[in-house]
């Protein structure tokens, strides 16, 4: 293979495709120009790789070529789908009988939503690759969702040509490797352009391929800061899951869940939903897990680590989120990009004394004050849940205490509903230490069976999470 990941440019990549006579497929791209099959052919050589490019922007030729998919929308995953699976199954049934044995064949599809010359749009695209890992083998693919930030249509259009690029090569000498696929996919191209906050290998090569754990590496190679699960297992979209929804979300380690998150979550929930607007429809609930630590260091999760935490959650019906924030003021930034309504964020009392330290501000030019600024402007609220200290005495946000110089700042966001105390439903809870209760489960005994809901527990004992010994 081919580890040159970063060295060879855009036009190279393409060359060296264009070069190998093996290779042979189609490009159809939708929304944004022709940029990924212009790089083709302005490289050279692209009569040995492309049988055939194509746009069909017009609604009636698109639906006549690609069908309606069920949701009815044009830049979706079922649409690049049904681009791909048709584009390959055309270039093999027209030139498979011709070309050598030793083909392996493609079809590249892209269906976009670029800047508007005159609308504020959602500017992003769904892009995939339809491809034989051998000659004769059933196809497999890679579908990727890109959200684009370049200000104009043009820079966009051209962001997007590296990345098709990139996919393509990638998808044929990268394929061993998920990781160095997922890696590659922005090779020639600035930070801060796209983000990619979804990936689905699928098909028979990519059998043992776990999404979840690959979708984790996107935040771990930059080119997402955030990904998402729903509560089935399946990576979510983030703009689908959150577009137009009241968010409530809890930070935690999750390692493992236990009744006391679980009774976070529900008391957090029951004062969420007093807030105008707020139901059952209409309002997503998300369990998030940082992959930095208090100081916003990697905190060194493995990969098999959080899926573990992750699977526990679904069980219970959460989604769940991973993220490399730190700071709440920059989950709420995370999460107003994709809705103007309500944002909840269920916290501790020793998360408020640590965002009551202005020391977890350092480097911050505006200090705490700016921190408050960028959490709480709009719509945005921290439920608090009670602890109980060393005394065994309750503490909640009568009871917490805060620097001498921020005590006018505290009753400022209290006094205004910025921050709002809620109850546990048994005070037994608090007995439940999440270190003493992994210890257990190390051991195999122990009382943490009765601290975790009971799906938790027989999960954990089945399929032998979290070092369980039986």
């Amino acid at each position: 293979m081919d580890k040159q990941v970063s060295s060879r440019g855009t036009k190279e990549k393409a060359l060296r495709l264009n070069l190998d006579e093996k290779k042979y497929g189609t490009i159809v791209e939708i929304g944004a120009g022709q940029e990924v099959a212009r790089n083709f052919f302005v490289a050279g050589a692209a009569a040995g790789t492309i049988a055939k490019t194509m746009s069909a922007y017009d609604m009636k030729f698109s639906d006549a070529i690609y069908g309606v998919q069920e949701d009815g929308r044009y830049v979706s995953k079922a649409r690049v789908l049904a681009m791909m699976e048709q584009e390959f199954d055309l270039v093999v049934d027209r030139v498979g009988g011709v070309r050598s044995k030793s083909s392996r064949y493609f079809s590249y599809a892209t269906t976009v939503s670029a800047k508007s010359f005159n609308r504020k749009n959602e500017c992003h695209a769904w892009c995939g690759v339809r491809i034989q890992m051998y000659p004769g083998a059933e196809p497999s693919n890679i579908i990727v969702h890109v959200r684009m930030f370049d200000d104009t249509a043009e820079a966009q259009q051209q962001a997007l040509g590296i990345l098709g690029v990139n996919l393509i090569y990638a998808s044929y000498y990268y394929f061993e490797d998920p990781k160095m696929i997922i890696d590659s996919l922005t090779d020639n191209m600035k930070a801060n352009r796209i983000e990619i906050d979804c990936i689905d290998f699928q098909g028979p090569y990519f059998e043992d391929v776990d999404n979840q754990a690959k979708n984790i590496h996107l935040i771990r190679s930059w080119k997402t800061r955030a990904i998402m699960f729903k509560a089935d297992g399946t990576v979510a979209v983030p703009a689908d899951m959150l577009y137009k929804k009241n968010v409530l979300t809890i930070r935690g380690s999750f390692k493992p869940v236990t009744n006391l998150n679980v009774d976070m979550i529900q008391q957090g929930y029951k004062a969420f939903s007093t807030l105008e607007g707020v139901t059952d429809k209409n309002t997503v609930l998300i369990a998030e897990i940082s992959l930095n630590d208090l100081h916003g260091k990697d905190a060194n999760m493995t990969e098999k680590d959080i899926m573990e935490r992750v699977k526990l959650l679904n069980l219970l019906g959460y989604n769940v989120m991973i993220s490399d924030y730190t700071r709440y003021f920059s989950l709420r930034a995370y999460f107003r990009q994709y809705t103007q309504l309500q944002i909840g964020i269920v916290v501790g009392i020793v998360n408020i004394k640590q965002i009551f330290d202005e020391e977890y501000y350092r480097g911050m030019e505006g200090g705490i004050l700016e921190a408050f600024g960028k959490l709480f402007p709009d719509n945005t609220r921290l439920f608090v849940y009670p602890e109980r200290d060393e005394k065994g005495e309750l503490n909640d946000l009568n009871t917490v205490s805060v620097p001498n110089n921020l005590r006018y700042l505290f009753r400022h966001v209290l006094d205004n509903g910025f921050i709002t105390s809620i109850e546990s439903s048994n005070l037994d809870l608090f007995n439940i230490f999440s270190r003493e209760i992994l210890q257990q489960i190390c051991r195999g005994q122990g009382e943490w069976v009765g601290a975790v809901p009971e799906a938790v527990s027989k999960a954990i004992m089945e399929q032998k999470l979290f070092g369980y010994r039986g």
